[in-house]
């Protein structure tokens, strides 16, 4: 995930070494120090026996996890930082006897899902009793944290970091010929508010004809979105580009003049942490238009730098693209606002200072 790589490359008082079980896309994420602990051959078996028939979460061999710490005290590692809390449920036998203290962090989907099966409780229970330090996307995340078990006196808040000399500003002409663009980036998945997105577009684009949408990303809900626009009679208007690389995503950005994503509860309990589409596109000056949900609020001033709607509320997310297009003064206001929020609490230097104390802190 980029947002990692982000972390690990940019990291300046702590050497980091990766443990993976597989390598991807080494032209895109170059990284010398990496050590590949395979899965065993019998892991197809094992997650079948495991999690479709004992309905316990999969977790690594004793003799994986031996493996594990023998190469951790091999590079001399001070601290182990496990990313997303159901990889650390996974390596409780190694965080049982771990050979340094442990960080575990948690992104958003990680935290609630298939925690109302007991066995998966317990281990997670057990997991953040283990941890040294528990680090969070968003004081939200922290507060279900808490709920779930966790000791308050374990959680940092450690937010997502946005490298904004790569999402530089940009002022755009408020479209005083009705020709907005609005953009929206993430996995087709039910959590995003796809569904709520289209129905909003719909009625706005009744009073701007000329207004486009654009929604980049992969997922299995593809093909149903595309029937759904076109249910809407949309067809003409919405757009559907697959998976944007960095450079690709930063066109989009530029070419358009707002950023719509109105996350909701999924079903599993899989919530957002802070979008980070939704930063990236903040900073270089896209006014958000989301909801009341997960972390969004603490990066999105309602008013100020975009609007907040309920989820699922197709009509005030509409309302709130409608407000938008009414004020050629707010806009560019309201522009500014939102890359100024990213840049006063999400620039990736600062958010690497708060990952490397927490080392620091863990390691003493």
């Amino acid at each position: 995930m980029l947002h990692i790589y982000r972390q690990i490359t940019g990291l300046r008082r702590w050497r980091p070494v990766v443990i993976c079980q597989k390598r991807e896309e080494t032209a895109r994420f170059p990284f010398d120090e990496v050590i590949r602990i395979p899965k065993p051959i019998t892991h197809s078996l094992r997650r079948i026996w495991v999690k479709q028939i004992l309905n316990r979460p999969v977790m690594v061999y004793r003799s994986e996890a031996r493996r594990i710490a023998s190469e951790i005290r091999r590079v001399n590692a001070r601290v182990l930082h496990v990313y997303f809390g159901h990889i650390a449920v996974h390596l409780l036998p190694l965080l049982r006897n771990p050979p340094v203290p442990v960080i575990v962090s948690f992104h958003g989907a990680d935290a609630m899902v298939d925690l109302d099966k007991p066995a998966y409780r317990r281990a997670t229970l057990e997991m953040l009793g283990l941890a040294r330090l528990v680090l969070v996307r968003s004081q939200s995340l922290a507060d279900r944290i808490v709920e779930i078990g966790c000791p308050p006196e374990k959680i940092r808040i450690h937010r997502t970091g946005i490298p904004l000399e790569r999402f530089e500003f940009i002022p755009r002409p408020f479209p005083a010929d009705g020709a907005w663009r609005f953009f929206q980036a993430c996995r087709l998945i039910p959590k995003k508010g796809l569904h709520t997105t289209l129905r909003a577009f719909a009625r706005f684009s009744e009073r701007y004809p000329r207004a486009q949408l654009v929604i980049a990303g992969e997922g299995p809900m593809l093909e149903e979105l595309k029937a759904f626009a076109a249910q809407l009679g949309l067809e003409e208007r919405v757009s559907f580009p697959g998976f944007l690389s960095q450079e690709a995503m930063r066109e989009q950005f530029h070419a358009a003049h707002a950023f719509v994503h109105p996350s909701e509860l999924g079903a599993d309990g899989n919530q957002e942490g802070v979008p980070n589409s939704m930063l990236e596109a903040m900073a270089t000056g896209l006014p958000a238009l989301a909801t009341h949900h997960g972390g969004i609020p603490e990066a999105v001033d309602h008013g100020v730098s975009g609007f907040l709607v309920a989820e699922q509320d197709s009509e005030a997310l509409a309302q709130a693209m409608l407000d938008l297009a009414a004020d050629p003064v707010r806009y560019p206001v309201m522009a500014a606002a939102a890359s100024r929020a990213v840049a006063e609490r999400f620039e990736q230097g600062r958010q690497i200072a708060v990952l490397e104390s927490c080392y620091s802190e863990a390691a003493s």
